[in-house]
């Protein structure tokens, strides 16, 4: 079985739940992969009438009465995108004797030692060269991958009549069905952990099995933070006779949207393990999954199919880029807040827009927003947060829970609640003034309780309101999630622009005090390691010393080891837009880990 071959070197993942939802039908047809959300399916019918409308495509509504609503209105989406791109990229094939701009666009996005753009620049200087160049572009030119991501721990049971629902009809495996069995050939990106009854969920689904080309309709990406968990990841799907095509390494804290902290696993120690053992990493999977095909009675490959290593989480520049690429022997870079600013790939309001080019790192931060009680990457200044605030001061706490995805806290009611909403907080904040706190005690547990705001709302009002949808149920306030990168990036990008920062070829950056991204991640996890010593109560318990000694020792272990990449990278790792010393940066973080250390005495 073969990959398309993806002409990029990196790919656009998922953006919160509705800034890359039309991000294929953007940049597919200029070989660009990215990945759609399939959390919020009432939005996705609202953009799926308003593509429909745009591109006279046929529609009909599917109400949220007709059963299985949800998986059905995920492949009429995905489906909808699918004929978008496919229409735009066969325009742009065939535009070598037309409109030729949109062509001449995707041959100079691609890297300059793209096989495809050498032969073009080849073809195009000889004669007779139209009908050859024709007939070339549509055998060799690839669309971008329309993939979609699922996040394992949005897995709500659902009901009817207060009666459960079977598992099936759960938020997570309807949205694996609507994808499973729409026209696409693509991959699902499962992050969040895992989830055994969503995994084993696949098994259902024969696009997600070889046939008899040896060919995977569907292809599925584990996105992990270690290797370990790839492995046993891996393991598990493959005895349910499913391939994982892809690892994709996202760091734990210098990323976007949800951060998900290891116990102190650096990103550079993490993907030097997958590098060390990727070959025994595939046999190790092949031999079980070959074993659980033949069981199944299904066609068995020979060899091993392919598997790639991506990298995602903080990159933002073209030395980063090359330097993941070559040293860790990566297929493809994830690069996702800094395309937040490019209104040609992901979809922001214009208000939000300003928010993110003019933010600073004092407005980037890790906050307890989320109803998932897992950090969330945040900005100051947005919509939501705004009316949070105003809300609270007027003792009116939380929101009403209409579209109920992240209503997972099982207290008061079997349905599940969001912790955001109007009704968990009321109750929780009664509670709590019946423990007679006093008034700073009480203040700073209200403070817990009502700093929750409402995601599934934020998070997708702002493309709605970019396209004059209706927000009725959504309003006007907004929430984004870009990582610590933005810092660096302060104006919109055309999409040519910020693909040619990519690839090295201008460098859209005004500053240069840019830390490292590797830097980055390891001072943002001492950040983090101090703010859990600071606030745990001491003395500390047995279990407690463990994990912290533990963490800190995992920290350290990162630091010898950039310490010896450092010295031998040095030339490849220097990035001529920052005046940054690595060797020096790596120190102070030294003194800083052995500050750590003497709290834990």
């Amino acid at each position: 079985m073969s990959f398309q071959n993806n002409p990029h070197t990196f790919h656009i993942p998922v953006l919160g739940l509705c800034y890359t939802m039309d991000t294929p039908i953007k940049v597919a047809h200029y070989g660009i992969s990215s990945a759609i959300s399939l959390v919020d399916d009432i939005t996705m019918e609202k953009l799926r009438e308003f593509y429909c409308q745009k591109f006279n495509l046929p529609f009909q509504s599917i109400p949220t009465k007709t059963e299985d609503h949800r998986a059905k209105r995920i492949t009429a989406y995905l489906n909808t995108v699918q004929v978008i791109v496919k229409q735009k990229f066969e325009n742009l094939k065939n535009s070598v004797s037309q409109k030729e701009e949109e062509l001449e666009k995707y041959i100079a996005m691609l890297p300059d030692m793209s096989e495809i753009k050498q032969k073009f620049n080849q073809m195009i200087n000889t004669a007779d060269m139209k009908q050859k160049l024709s007939e070339w572009l549509k055998e060799n030119l690839v669309a971008g991958e329309i993939d979609v991501n699922i996040m394992s721990k949005l897995d709500r049971d659902n009901f009817k009549d207060g009666e459960k629902l079977p598992s099936i009809y759960s938020d997570a495996q309807a949205s694996l069905r609507g994808f499973a069995l729409s026209d696409l050939s693509s991959s699902l990106v499962l992050s969040a952990g895992m989830n055994p009854r969503l995994y084993s969920y696949l098994e259902e689904f024969e696009d997600f099995y070889p046939n008899a080309q040896m060919e995977l309709k569907k292809k599925v990406i584990l996105k992990v933070s270690d290797y370990r968990s790839a492995l046993i990841q891996g393991r598990f799907l493959a005895k349910k006779g499913i391939w994982v095509s892809e690892y994709r390494v996202e760091s734990g804290l210098n990323c976007g949207g949800h951060a998900f902290a290891t116990d102190g696993f650096l990103m550079g120690p993490v993907l030097e393990e997958f590098k060390q053992n990727k070959e025994q990493l595939i046999e190790t999977v092949h031999d079980i999954y070959v074993k659980a095909l033949a069981e199944k009675g299904k066609p068995v490959p020979e060899k091993p199919f392919l598997m790639k290593i991506t990298a995602q989480g903080g990159v933002g520049s073209n030395t980063e880029h090359q330097f993941l690429l070559d040293y860790y022997n990566l297929d493809s870079i994830g690069w996702g807040t800094p395309f937040l600013l490019v209104p040609e790939a992901v979809t922001v309001d214009e208000q939000t827009l300003e928010v993110l080019v003019n933010a600073k790192e004092e407005d980037l931060y890790m906050s307890d927003v989320s109803p998932l009680g897992v950090i969330f990457n945040n900005v100051r200044g947005t919509g939501m947060d705004l009316k949070k605030e105003a809300q609270n001061k007027e003792g009116k706490y939380g929101f009403p829970c209409v579209k109920k995805y992240l209503a997972l806290t099982p207290v008061f009611t079997e349905e599940g609640t969001c912790t955001a909403s109007k009704e968990f907080q009321r109750k929780k904040i009664q509670e709590l003034k019946e423990q007679n706190l006093n008034a700073m005690e009480f203040e700073k547990e209200l403070n817990k309780i009502t700093d929750k705001a409402c995601l599934c709302n934020g998070l997708t009002a702002s493309s709605l309101m970019e396209y004059g949808l209706d927000t009725k149920i959504e309003g006007t306030a907004v929430s984004i999630c870009p990582g610590p990168n933005l810092a660096y990036f302060s104006s919109t990008y055309s999409l040519k622009k910020m693909v040619d920062h990519i690839y090295g070829r201008t460098n859209v950056m005004e500053r240069t005090d840019r830390p490292n991204l590797f830097m980055k991640e390891l001072s943002m996890y001492i950040e983090y390691l101090n703010g859990k010593l600071e606030e745990t109560v001491k003395p500390f318990t047995d279990k407690q010393k463990k994990h912290f000694v533990t963490f800190q020792e995992n920290l350290n272990k990162g630091v010898e080891y950039y310490k010896e990449l450092f010295q031998r990278c040095k030339t490849q790792l220097e990035d001529s837009t920052s005046k940054n010393n690595l060797m020096a940066d790596l120190e102070k973080m030294k003194l800083e880990l052995a500050n750590l250390k003497a709290k834990l005495v």
